[in-house]
């Protein structure tokens, strides 16, 4: 990370209008604050108790080199004979409207899906939703943030009744004596996050549970390191070591808190010394850790994608959360549990209606009342709103198939590079009899694509994001968009326009939509009634709900005198240990496991642009113990295929002496040859629908060689 005194140019932003502009970052969750030079540098806000804590990543810093990149989409694009060339946007939008009523004529509304993003601002992210069901009277329409949070988000509902990444304010982890991060690599995936936990880093209290040993895990004072797939039993052994040597907060579990009794017959059975036998992490370790946890005056369980991308990631971060939940963290001031969001909207992105099952404010589809109210709002009657679609990659998946969706409208994400199993999401793609893309730049996805349309980027447009501590920031536009490119919200207004609806149904302004999202969200579990754009124009911090009651501040710490559920306890979930859907065998010997690298960004369609970054990381690696890369006959710098059940993935050797014999890691923002993503596997959490992405079987060989798949 870079402090505020980089000696990178810090001089004002310049707005449209000639004004300096406070803007945020626009990539992770923690959505730092900033400025943008006139020469297209990046600079940090600082303000007491931002996000960024007064620095930038290096991502952050570099984030404006794509604004005036020639790799910018200006101009809407229509497949012609087999081939993409320029078109206006009458053409463009034309060509899809008709297309769409001519499909939707054919084979029914739910012929037509709509995929969205974690990036997209809340505005863009209801308008997304109301566009499906509304103007397409789809029921078929979900998300890339069911990739990301859905595992912690449905863990979060089933314990607590509400789901808010971090149900605190960031800031409080500064008083954190003891932080447990399981799955988590902020060090590399959201840098400026690691100030807020100086103070337990200090005192020996950061533990880090990840099988490698990352950036994050080398500053931890215990780095637990399981098996892929184990983290569920580490967590089962954590939690009876807790109960055995007394550290249950027996008065807190009584008194705030269902359901102990089942969950301790579970882990029971789950001795430390019969989870090191599972997941190699010795037993005196796990006491170590339930020990530091116990007896710190302030202290925080935290999870991430490692905890939550399996097939059982919802039981996994159910786990966690019974460990927090036995030690009496959740809802005590100081102390509790979290969720670190990924995405820069991943929170806002689903609450507000793009996922299968919801409706805005973080209402059920399936509830009476939920649709009664939003279709009220949107002037429409509840019967007229579709019912729950598919989840993401179940979309994907029956996309060109005879029951599914024959035309897919793609907002803010990438899945030829970012879904599991991406060679038959690809081939999914080429199925379909249109395929349109609103993006900034041409992404793999929108290679494959019918129509695609240029899209403003985060410092050409206003809205708002509401961040990993639930706190809703304005993103101010800093400078104009080129010459023919239209918002998200433009594009919307036009294509629902050319379907038939009214004009004023769709606005195009995002302080307007954020007026009626307010309406929409109002009374549900995630209230945005209060929030307005004078607040937070203001400097306001509003941590959603923000109830619209005269004077609420909103909520910056979730349930400290009650939780969600209507008697106000919390609940302990009995979760077992099961493994991964697919461990090594004797034809796959080795676990491959993936993840993020500083410089790159989700799929890499944005930052694989960016010189400085692209030139850090130019192609996809993987690390491996320098025995295992021997057995294979492979030397560091040597080129390797990862090869799997489902796929071959080529990538340069990285010797790491850390590394487990038994794992192998690669990141996935690269595309081609180089997707990680062609080795996941698409198994599904049975409640979530979350891809087991952090756990696949794979053998190593020499790049050259060609093996059966």
């Amino acid at each position: 990370m870079r402090a505020a005194t980089s000696t990178r140019p810090a001089d004002a932003a310049v707005g449209a209008d000639g004004t300096a502009v406070d803007t945020h970052c626009p990539y992770c969750a923690l959505q730092c604050g900033m400025t943008l030079s006139p020469a297209g540098r990046a600079s940090v806000r600082v303000r007491p108790r931002d996000p960024s804590a007064g620095g930038l990543c290096q991502k952050g810093w570099t984030a404006a080199a794509l604004l005036g990149s020639p790799a910018r989409l200006t101009t809407p694009l229509v497949r012609d004979g087999g081939t993409l060339r320029p078109a206006s946007w009458d053409e463009a939008l034309g060509l899809v409207a008709r297309r769409i009523k001519e499909i939707a004529a054919e084979r029914g509304p739910d012929a037509v899906a709509v995929f969205g993003g974690g990036g997209l601002t809340n505005e863009k992210a209801y308008l997304l939703g109301k566009f499906a069901r509304v103007a397409l009277g789809t029921s078929q329409v979900d998300y890339n943030g069911r990739f990301c949070m859905s595992s912690a988000a449905a863990a979060a509902h089933r314990a607590f009744g509400l789901d808010r990444g971090l149900p605190f304010p960031l800031a409080d982890l500064e008083g954190a004596d003891a932080v447990l991060l399981a799955g988590a690599n902020p060090a590399e995936t959201m840098p400026p996050f690691l100030s807020h936990l100086r103070r337990a880093m200090d005192a020996g209290g950061l533990i880090v549970v990840d099988p490698r040993r990352t950036p994050t895990a080398e500053r931890a004072a215990l780095h637990l390191a399981p098996a892929p797939g184990t983290d569920l039993a580490l967590a089962l052994g954590i939690l009876h070591a807790a109960v055995a040597d007394g550290r249950l907060d027996q008065a807190y579990v009584a008194g705030r808190t269902t359901g102990f009794e089942e969950a301790w017959r579970v882990a029971a059975a789950w001795w430390p010394e019969r989870v090191e036998r599972v997941t190699g992490v010795a037993a005196a370790d796990q006491r170590r850790a339930a020990a530091i946890l116990a007896e710190a005056a302030s202290a925080y369980v935290l999870t991430a994608r490692g905890a939550e991308q399996h097939a059982t990631g919802v039981d996994t971060v159910g786990a966690w959360i019974n460990l927090a939940l036995a030690l009496g963290l959740p809802g005590r001031l100081g102390s509790g549990w979290g969720c670190l969001t990924g995405q820069g909207n991943g929170q806002g992105g689903r609450e507000h209606g793009q996922k299968a099952d919801q409706l805005p404010g973080y209402r059920r589809i399936d509830d009476p009342a939920a649709r009664a109210h939003v279709a009220r709002v949107w002037g429409v009657e509840p019967s007229a709103l579709p019912g729950p679609g598919r989840s993401a990659f179940e979309l994907l998946d029956a996309l060109g198939t005879p029951d599914g969706p024959s035309a897919l409208l793609v907002f803010g994400s990438n899945p030829v590079v970012s879904a599991p199993h991406s060679a038959r999401v690809a081939d999914r793609l080429a199925a379909l009899d249109l395929l349109v893309v609103a993006d900034i730049v041409l992404s793999e996805t929108a290679r494959a694509a019918d129509v695609v349309l240029p899209i403003t980027q985060w410092a050409e447009e206003d809205g708002t994001l509401t961040n990993l501590e639930g706190r809703v920031l304005l993103r101010r536009r800093a400078l104009a968009p080129p010459p023919g490119v239209r918002t998200d919200l433009e594009v919307l207004h036009d294509l629902a326009v050319r379907l038939g609806q009214p004009p004023e149904r769709f606005p195009t302004d995002p302080e307007t939509v954020l007026t009626e999202l307010r309406a929409a969200s109002e009374g549900g579990p995630a209230d945005y009634s209060g929030v307005t754009w004078d607040r937070l124009r203001a400097g306001e911090r509003l941590h959603w709900p923000v109830p619209r009651t005269p004077g609420h501040q909103g909520t910056p710490r979730l349930f400290l005198d009650r939780f969600a559920h209507p008697d106000g306890r919390a609940r302990f979930a009995a979760v077992d240990h099961k493994g991964p859907a697919e461990p090594p065998d004797e034809e796959f010997p080795l676990y491959a496991i993936t993840g993020r690298v500083l410089q790159h960004y989700q799929s890499g369609a944005q930052t694989r642009r960016v010189e400085e970054l692209r030139a850090a990381v130019p192609e996809a690696y993987v690390e491996v113990h320098p025995d295992t890369a021997h057995r294979a006959g492979l030397r560091d710098g040597a080129a390797a295929a990862v090869v799997g059940r489902r796929g071959r993935v080529l990538a340069t050797v990285r010797c790491v002496p850390s590394m487990r014999p038994d794992v192998v890691f690669l990141p996935f923002h690269f595309p081609g040859a180089q997707r990680a993503n062609l080795v996941t596997n698409p198994a599904l959490d049975p409640v979530s629908r979350m891809p087991e992405f952090k756990v696949c079987a794979v053998r190593l060989s020499p790049a050259g060689e060609r093996e059966a798949q």
